[in-house]
């Protein structure tokens, strides 16, 4: 097991990862089509990129065709494909780049970087996105029913993060849209450390390459899994690597617990190792709202 000084370590090694954006105003709702100077900003991995809606809009602001659009009408697009806006930054660019950006890294090339987005204020895409509102309640709704949902998972109930004081469920949403570590951790520590219990299963959802046709929709390529993961290995009292949970749930993309073979596991834009604890995993680099979400890229 890993100690609680490394766990630190990974925390806030993942807590200081961030991206260069270079954020471009869609043409069609630019007064001068796509002449608008960039929006070039390094961005935290673990953060929702709908927070940077305000500042996008008084940047844009002067060359929207139509002004009457509001901040919260701004949604974003990655080579036509319009991005999930409640997926933190980070894990909408590992299932983007996936293995294309995997080997950029390997060969220390910044091809694929800074991140290019595209804003849009017009044309919001319905059958895809449900609409932001201008208090933001739409998105810290589903931010805490993540929160939930992972509380339920670990816990067997949704006790801890019901039960939280009005002061820490204000200070972990505060904490999670200033982008705050110190504020944010002591909250986050109550819900994964509750009463030092057990835990009964580890949040984890596997993001998978599919075989479906793109026709049928921009995000049909991916297969989202959520598995009933345990911290221990089935009929064991060993903790679970990571690769024991792939080779069991998904055999035929990890036919070892040991090596990755036909695919591999990403967390964060890195490779994970298959010896890494499951458990360790999440109390160190689980994303805000406590699951790990987990990338797989195959191997060419």
């Amino acid at each position: 097991m890993t100690t609680p000084a490394e766990l630190r370590a990974l925390q806030e090694a993942a807590w200081n990862g961030s991206l260069p954006l270079e954020i471009r105003l869609a043409p069609q709702d630019c007064q001068v089509y796509d002449q608008a100077d960039s929006y070039l900003i390094h961005y935290p991995r673990l953060a929702y990129i709908p927070f940077l809606l305000p500042s996008l809009y008084a940047f844009f602001a002067s060359f929207l065709i139509t002004p009457e659009f509001d901040s919260h009408d701004g949604w974003f697009s990655f080579e036509g494909v319009p991005l999930k806006w409640h997926y933190p930054l980070g894990l909408l660019y590992d299932l983007f780049s996936g293995a294309s950006g995997l080997q950029a890294q390997a060969e220390g090339a910044q091809s694929l970087l800074p991140w290019r987005l595209t804003l849009h204020f017009s044309g919001w895409p319905a059958g895809q996105l449900i609409p932001l509102d201008a208090e933001g309640k739409v998105l810290h709704d589903a931010f805490i029913n993540s929160v939930k949902e992972a509380d339920f998972l670990r816990n067997g109930s949704a006790k801890e993060i019901m039960t939280l004081s009005k002061n820490d469920s204000t200070q972990l949403w505060k904490s999670v849209e200033a982008y705050d570590f110190e504020k944010y951790n002591p909250v986050s520590q109550k819900l994964l450390y509750a009463h030092g219990a057990p835990l009964r299963y580890i949040p984890m959802r596997i993001y998978l390459p599919s075989s479906t046709a793109a026709s049928e929709g921009p995000w049909s390529y991916l297969k989202v899994v959520q598995l009933p993961v345990t911290p221990l290995a089935p009929n064991s009292r060993e903790p679970q690597t990571l690769g024991s949970v792939l080779h069991f749930w998904l055999p035929s993309m990890f036919p070892s617990r040991r090596t990755p073979i036909v695919a591999k596991p990403i967390l964060h834009g890195s490779v994970v190792p298959m010896s890494a604890v499951v458990e360790d995993l999440l109390r160190s680099v689980a994303y805000l709202d406590g699951w790990l979400h987990l990338g797989i890229v195959m191997i060419a």
